[in-house]
């Protein structure tokens, strides 16, 4: 089964360079370049994870994170946020509002796929241990 991920990134050369990665890691991509948009694509279509700035227009990632994790179904998508504020204030913050990882700017591409596996392996785990 192919797993989604939905990309919320302002930034165009990030953007695209996280649609490259997750396509050749197997995923399809939807993408969306404010929290707005996001919130909306959300509702159009629930993803298996998320990869989520935290600066973005209109909807910040902090509230798009408070607001998935207030929806019901969303409880099983991961949220990885992906973000430039990394001060230890700002990650408690994102993991308290729900956030499954935190993953700070600039960033590894191999220590960020690694941590996408690790989410997508508890997606497994957690599925088989439910059957």
């Amino acid at each position: 089964m192919t797993m989604h991920a939905l990309i919320v990134e302002d930034e165009e050369n990030i953007l695209l360079s996280l649609e490259f990665l997750l396509s050749e890691a197997g995923y399809t991509t939807s993408t969306a370049k404010d929290g707005a948009d996001a919130l909306k694509s959300l509702e159009r279509a629930i993803p298996d994870l998320v990869l989520l700035d935290v600066m973005l227009p209109l909807i910040d990632g902090f509230e798009v994170c408070r607001r998935m994790r207030a929806n019901p179904a969303l409880r099983n998508t991961r949220i990885l946020m992906l973000t430039a504020r990394g001060r230890e204030t700002e990650i408690q913050h994102g993991m308290a509002l729900g956030a499954d990882a935190y993953v700070t700017k600039p960033f590894s591409t191999r220590a960020l796929m690694a941590k996408i596996r690790e989410l997508s392996i508890g997606d497994l785990q957690q599925n088989n241990n439910a059957t």
